[in-house]
């Protein structure tokens, strides 16, 4: 493990020599307040690991020792998220295994193993129960944390930068705090999500200066909110009772808003991230993202195409026999999904192999099937149509008995402007179907109006069950907003699995992992066994049964399922599982709070 982490460190850091930064000679509006800023927090970042180091070294059979290790932690992480939005932005292949994930990750698709390390797999081995045998292992990761955050002042040599992307980085860490820091999701253990926050506020308090004093009268309110929110966070730096609602509504979604406007406004604003829509007020609006479905059309030929998937998503004859359509196992009169553990196949005498899962907001995912296998909607559709379990049908099919269908000629000429209807076949139909499908995002729930500022569209106890979800809970560290999905915040561009060890039934007395590989299936490596895409949580309240195999039929039993700590909770082995195997200790109230605040991410007037 120890030469692995020393070489990856020499391609991290590019082993960069100790050199003097020179300031470009038209440094703009607060160019070299930035580069100044991240040179001075990078030194405060060395300075923490080297006191981590010297901790980890010190550990011994006293518990102090622990405590003081997990403190050192603490601080350290507090320090790198005063550069995490510099280093994120700038340098984030250098610098990605600093808060890299505590698990083994697959790159595909070479297969390329990425060992767990950095601070969050300190983390994981300062809370297992046996510190001590981790020792080694523990200095050997804290010592290329300590030499590459040595490095870091090098990485500026030659780097050319200016205001616009500063800001952006600035956009990108306030997506950041309000969807994954408040979650606790790269702390869960230390649970010192708030005070991370807080550190990230200073910073970009820091950063925005110049920028603040150039134009006072712009920037007042953004100002006095950034100011603001640090007294209030100040104040209320616990990580189980933060009050997360009070926390966006007052202040983390209103500076997402002012900072656009105030960037617009100096005609500084970027966008490099490919899914998000700037011109959002924040990203829990309703048009925070992007939609990465048909983008070369416009809009009268975008609308045609949709209208023609929703025709073709009722139509049986899409099937071999004619008996069964999209909407057969969809059924938007049950929000998309059946009601049922699985589906029957297209045969009496058979049953699908996994849970229908809705369509509602499957559009936003990069990946589909609840292995993944297919990388858009079109691929899936595709598949689903000519697998024999599911529809059955056929090319010659479609062009015969559904494409020259009299009804949905003016759909076809409006959509497909220079298309013969004689050679369109299977890709027009998925196309169309995904068109239909990637519709399916309505955020007209409660909580979307809440957080567009209705103030009575949420209980109290609502209100209190997402602050558990997104924090005690640990769900918002799966679920990430907007989407409540695994759609990876703040670029969107990636779309996680996870290991739970789900069981055969919710009878979780006698529990029994449920054999199905997951996307094992697709690659056999064994930190796949058992992966599974995460699922949106919208509209959860009106798609039971749950997971992929169907096997729970409450969401007071998913509830129950991870406050046990998921199968390796329960005593299954399941050697790789993602999900923390640690009790969550919800209280029944607690419990209820958050199935009241799923409740709340239900659609209306589908």
């Amino acid at each position: 493990m120890r030469k692995t982490i020393v070489l990856l460190l020499a391609v991290t850091g590019f082993m960069f020599m100790s050199l003097r930064v020179s300031f470009p000679a038209d440094p703009s509006v607060g160019v070299e307040n930035g580069l100044e800023y991240f040179q001075d927090a990078a030194g405060e970042f060395k300075l923490s690991n080297q006191k981590l180091y010297a901790t980890i070294e010190g550990l011994n059979s006293d518990a102090t020792s622990i405590i003081q290790a997990r403190r050192a932690l603490a601080e350290c992480r507090r320090s790198y998220k005063h550069i995490a939005f510099f280093t994120s932005y700038f340098f984030s292949s250098e610098t990605r295994f600093y808060n890299a994930a505590p698990k083994f990750e697959v790159e595909e698709p070479t297969l390329e193993l990425i060992e767990p390390m950095g601070l969050q797999q300190i983390e994981a081995l300062l809370f297992e129960h046996d510190v001590l045998a981790n020792k080694n292992i523990l200095l050997a990761h804290s010592d290329a944390m300590l030499t590459s955050a040595g490095d870091l002042h090098s990485l500026l040599f030659g780097l050319e930068i200016n205001d616009a992307q500063i800001l952006e980085s600035v956009r990108m860490e306030l997506i950041r705090i309000s969807t994954l820091y408040m979650s606790g999701y790269d702390a869960p253990l230390l649970k010192t999500g708030i005070m991370e926050i807080t550190a990230a506020t200073e910073a970009l308090s820091s950063i925005l200066t110049p920028y603040f004093e150039s134009e006072p009268s712009k920037a007042k309110l953004l100002d006095s909110l950034l100011k603001q929110s640090l007294t209030y966070l100040k104040a209320h730096q616990d990580f189980d009772t933060f009050n997360r609602m009070e926390y966006l509504t007052r202040f983390a979604l209103p500076m997402q808003k002012e900072l656009g406007a105030f960037v617009s406004g100096l005609g500084l604003m970027i966008n490099t991230a490919q899914f998000l829509n700037e011109k959002a007020p924040h990203i829990y609006s309703r048009n925070a993202l992007r939609s990465w479905g048909n983008s070369g059309m416009d809009s009268v030929q975008s609308k045609a195409l949709a209208d023609l998937g929703r025709l073709l998503f009722f139509d049986k004859s899409l099937s071999g026999n004619a008996s069964t359509s999209c909407a057969t196992c969809h059924q938007p009169q049950h929000y998309f999904a059946d009601q049922l553990k699985k589906s029957p196949s297209l045969f009496s005498d058979s049953i699908l192999k996994r849970n229908t899962p809705t369509l509602l907001y499957a559009g936003w995912q990069h990946t589909q099937f609840w292995d993944g296998r297919a990388m858009n909607l079109k691929d899936q559709i595709h598949d689903v149509i000519f697998n024999p379990l599911e529809m059955n049908g056929s090319k010659e099919s479609l062009n015969l008995n559904v494409l020259k269908k009299e009804q949905y000629q003016k759909y076809i000429r409006a959509s497909f402007l220079e298309k013969n209807t004689a050679d369109l076949g299977i890709a027009e139909v998925s196309e169309s179907l995904a068109a239909f499908v990637n519709q399916l995002s309505p955020a007209n729930s409660s909580f979307d109006d809440y957080i567009s500022g209705e103030q009575t569209a949420l209980t109290d106890r609502q209100v209190n069950g997402f602050n558990l979800f997104m924090g005690k809970a640990q769900c918002g560290t799966c679920h990430f907003p907007p989407f409540f999905n695994s759609l990876l915040p703040p670029l969107f561009d990636l779309s996680e699995v996870e290991i739970l060890g789900i069981t055969t039934t919710d009878d979780f007395t006698k529990p029994y992992l449920d054999p199905d590989p997951g996307r094992f299936d697709l690659y056999k490596m064994r930190y796949y066994k058992g992966a599974f895409k995460t699922p949106t949580v919208r509209n959860a309240a009106k798609t039971a049964p749950y997971m992929h195999n169907g096997s729970f039929k409450t969401l007071t039993k998913v509830l129950e399922f991870y406050n046990k700590g998921g199968g390796k909770g329960l005593g299954l082995a399941v050697e790789e599982q993602t999900l923390s195997s640690k009790p969550l200790n919800l209280s029944d109230h607690e419990t209820e709070d958050i199935i009241l605040f799923l409740e709340s991410l239900t659609d209306s007037n589908l």
